[in-house]
């Protein structure tokens, strides 16, 4: 990953993150194309989402997350059950500022 966060960094984006809701849902068809397309277009625009993985299995679970991770370039802020929050910066036009 091109970026890396600090622990106050993380807690920032978690208190921005609190009241999103989940923008893309990952069912039981797993990561397609369309699906990792999806998230492309959603993190490119927000920089912060929330993806829902309707996974039964913890370790299928955080195993998609990282996949999602590695094909965005994104970082998992924080994981709770089955929500993953990730950041990516928007180089061009970023909206999320650190102090």
């Amino acid at each position: 990953m091109s970026l890396s966060l600090s622990d106050e960094q993380k807690r920032h984006l978690r208190k921005l993150g609190h009241e999103l809701k989940p923008v893309v849902l990952i069912g039981s068809n797993g990561l397609t194309e369309s699906v990792l397309a999806e998230i492309d277009s959603s993190i490119t625009h927000h920089e912060l989402i929330k993806v829902k993985i309707k996974a039964g299995d913890r370790e299928l679970r955080d195993g998609m997350i990282n996949d999602i991770c590695e094909h965005q370039d994104a970082i998992l802020v924080q994981r709770i059950g089955n929500i993953a929050l990730l950041f990516r910066r928007n180089t061009k036009k970023p909206k999320i500022f650190f102090s």
